[in-house]
């Protein structure tokens, strides 16, 4: 029975490194995703900028809070991004922070 409790406790481990990990690599991908948008506005200071993007997220969990607060202050800044470009940078850069954080960046 020992070896099983084991294993288990080995599989909860892992889930909840993975789950860990996972959460990092979007909280990543959003500061990417704030900062290719504050570049595209024009903004002066870019880490701020990241910073409420990463913040939006953590206020409501998801990616679709963070898509619209995006394209919202997008379209408000006067410029046309389809929904389907900023998803996929939302894509490209989940890739390239999951790819860091294995890397132990």
């Amino acid at each position: 029975m020992s070896s099983f409790n084991d294993r288990e406790r080995g599989f909860e481990g892992k889930f909840a490194n993975d789950a860990a990990q996972e959460f990092r690599a979007a909280a990543r991908r959003n500061r990417m995703l704030g900062e290719w948008a504050a570049r595209l506005m024009g903004l002066e200071n870019v880490d701020d900028y990241a910073k409420a993007v990463v913040k939006s997220d953590i206020e409501q969990p998801g990616d679709e809070d963070v898509l619209r607060k995006v394209s919202q202050d997008l379209t408000g800044s006067g410029l046309s991004v389809p929904l389907s470009e900023i998803r996929s940078k939302m894509d490209e850069f989940l890739a390239i922070a999951r790819g860091q954080i294995s890397a132990g960046d």
